[in-house]
């Protein structure tokens, strides 16, 4: 049930712990303990684990009967990333959907209205400050919240550059590669300064790594 890149990557336990509470929704350790087969203590330890990890959440329910409120756990919003869900190929999918539709240009159109709403949003965030290294700093973190991975390279007393190991729109860029220009003119005007784009390779068969340098 989970994505299949997890079975190999999380304890199988925390998998059958996932997958119960998935399937049932909040349960006690004692049921949870039944469904995976593992000892009461061993399911707690994975639950709370799990709970540090951020991907459950506990609850005390009150017991019908005299005793101390029994401990439910259940999956916290943030499980969701673990289970199959829509990504770039639905997404490819409907914009070729709408070329016989609305013409040729239309999965173009959407795409440069998708970066006019990210611009308004990122400089609304960008705002509260007129320095380029703090915008740009404010800006990555605004990145990672759209699912893009990377960091800021210091570069002395220069602005940092933004370099970005993952983009969730890779495979969007591959098919319509001026949506790349349309990203970039976005993140030029929220920032409020030009910037160099630039792709630097890491191995055979893997994505490169995306720099953008403020300019000026």
């Amino acid at each position: 049930m989970l994505l299949p890149v997890f079975h190999d990557l999380i304890k199988p336990q925390w998998r059958l712990v996932l997958e119960s509470l998935k399937l049932q929704g909040g349960l006690p350790i004692s049921e949870l303990s039944k469904r995976t087969g593992a000892s009461y203590m061993a399911v707690k330890t994975h639950c709370e684990e799990l709970l540090k990890a951020g991907y459950v959440l506990r609850t005390r329910v009150p017991r019908a009967e005299v005793g101390r409120p029994e401990i439910f756990y259940s999956l916290a919003p943030s499980a969701d990333r673990l289970f199959p869900e829509a990504g770039a190929t639905f997404t490819l999918e409907l914009l070729e959907a709408m070329k016989p539709m609305f013409g040729e240009n239309a999965p173009e159109k959407l795409l440069f209205q998708h970066f006019e709403n990210r611009r308004e949003q990122w400089m609304r965030e960008l705002a509260k400050t007129s320095d380029t290294a703090e915008r740009l700093r404010r800006l990555a973190e605004l990145r990672q919240k759209d699912g893009c991975s990377g960091f800021l390279e210091e570069n002395g007393t220069k602005p940092p550059k933004l370099v970005e190991i993952h983009n969730p729109l890779q495979p969007v860029f591959e098919q319509y590669p001026r949506a790349v220009a349309m990203e970039q003119r976005a993140l030029e005007e929220a920032l409020g300064a030009r910037l160099r784009r630039e792709e630097r390779p890491t191995g055979r068969g893997s994505a490169p790594h995306v720099v953008f340098e403020p300019l000026g």
